[in-house]
This record gives C-alpha cells, structure tokens and sequence, in this order.
C-alpha cells in the first residue's frame, strides 16, 4: 500500500493540533505591514494582526508562499516515506497560492504530486483536506482521493456575518461614508462563498437578525438533505461563534463534531474581528 503524505496551506483555518494529529502539513501564508513580515500560524494569529492594524491604522498585504516553501513540504514529505503528495489549495480565485503549489512540482520531477484548487477558503478548503487525511490513512489511491475531495468541495457551504465594515474600508473596499453609515445603523453584511471567492450577499440590521439569516440561508440550502460535517469560524469572537452554534443546533440537526476556529491572520484581515461564519458539508 503506497503512502500518500496530505499538505495544505495556513487559509484552511485548520488548527495546528487538528493539522498534526491527521499528519497534514501546512505551509503558510505571509503577512506584510511595512517593513515587516510575518508567518500565520507561527508568529502571528488573528488577534496579533489587529492589534497592528489598529496601532498602525493600516491594513496590511498578504502573500502566497512561493514555490520553494510548497517544494520544501513536499521534499520533506518524500523524504518520510510517502510515495505520492496530494496538496489542497486556497481557491485560485483569490489567491496565487494554488499556481505556487502547481510551480513547485516542476522542482521535483519524477515525483507523484497531485495538486487541487479548492475552490474553497477556511473550513470549506480545511474540511476537504481532512477527507485527503481520512482516505489516505485508509489506503486510498490518489485518485481516489481527489475524486472525493472535489465531490465535497461541490458540497461545501459557507454564510456568515461581518461584524463592521471598518476594516474593509481602511482596505478601500469600501467607501468610508457607507461604512459609518453601516455603523450608525448596525448594518451586519451576510458573506457567503460564490464561484472560489468571498462575496457579500445581502445585508441586515443588528447581529441578531444576522445570525437569524444565517440560520435561514442554512436551512433553505440543506432542503431535505442533512449535514456531514460543520465548523463555526470565528474573528476574535468566540461567544458570536457559540451563539450562532447553539441557535443552529437548537433548530436542525447537527453532526456530533461541531469545530470552532480562528479564520486565521491570512483571511481575517479582510473582514475584521468580530465576523462569524458557518461552513458545512451536505450529504450526498
């Protein structure tokens, strides 16, 4: 049986000790404010980079890892014994993260290395890479394996709810005067992940009424169909995130396993804290 080694990158918001336990290696995404750099997941999370942008009141740049990081973890994988990479990447819609991955196997020439865009971020893209993980510890071949990993990312679902529009404003996402007005009127904008990228869906008035839509859009999505699995994300913002979980679980059925994560630094900073998700799989 041939061992097929699973590598990610740091926008699955997998958590480390999840990562590690399923043996699953991330290479991370790169934060930018001036002069400085850091690495998500190693020296900077969500709370770290918000505490920044506000001392700085700037937002900073975020960048794919090169070619060479995505080589060095599939080197290393190699060099442990696996046979064959299967590597899940950030959607390729809103980052170069996917074409580094692909760059990298030209480095390593003869090897088996399967590369996926997700077409996915967060959870949607962490919940694939757990499927690579599960299956690979079975024995499955890395066709296999990449059949039911993008079968599941055509399942995946993702809603949720800014908490301020502040942040994308300092971006220049949007207008400064739409952001204090959304602020004067307690305005919740509903995300959701469209064609591989983070879209604003609709808006609504106050945190509660968010989470209400939230809970709505899930239902209206499952039909009759039940939930595989699902994870809670959240941008320095737990108690949002368990209030959302308990109002889902309290009105559908829930998969015993509910996760609750940090977004991580390389996708928060385009939301800003306060923002809460939910990401789920249906069934088939």
């Amino acid at each position: 049986m041939s061992k097929i080694a699973i590598i990610t990158d740091s926008d699955s918001s997998l958590p480390a000790d999840l990562a590690a336990q399923h043996g699953i290696r991330q290479v991370p995404i790169t934060i930018h404010f001036e002069n400085e750099s850091y690495t998500t997941g190693v020296d900077i999370d969500d709370a770290g980079v918000f505490e920044i942008i506000d001392r700085l009141q700037k937002i900073p740049t975020t960048a794919a890892p090169p070619p060479a990081a995505f080589a060095d973890a599939y080197q290393a994988a190699f060099d442990e014994g696996a046979d064959a990479v299967v590597c899940i990447c950030v959607s390729s819609v809103i980052s170069s993260t996917y074409s580094a991955a692909k760059t990298a196997c030209e480095l390593l020439p003869g090897k088996e290395i399967e590369v996926i865009d997700s077409r996915n971020l967060t959870m949607g893209q962490g919940f694939m890479t757990l499927i690579a993980a599960e299956m690979a510890a079975q024995g499955a071949s890395v066709a296999e394996i990449s059949a039911a990993v993008k079968d599941a990312g055509s399942r995946m679902h993702t809603f949720g709810a800014l908490s301020t529009l502040k942040y994308l404003a300092m971006s220049g996402r949007v207008g400064k005067l739409a952001a204090g007005m959304a602020a004067t009127l307690n305005i919740k904008p509903i995300l959701t992940v469209s064609d591989g990228k983070l879209d604003m869906l609709e808006k609504v008035r106050t945190q509660k009424r968010a989470f209400m839509r939230v809970l709505k859009l899930v239902t209206n999505t499952l039909g009759d169909k039940s939930v595989e699995r699902m994870a809670l994300v959240h941008v320095n913002n737990p108690e949002g995130a368990q209030t959302l979980k308990d109002m889902l679980c309290e009105s559908l059925p829930c998969p015993d396993d509910v996760l609750t994560v940090g977004f991580t630094a390389g996708l928060s900073v385009h939301t800003g804290p306060g923002m809460v998700a939910l990401v789920f799989l249906t069934e088939k």
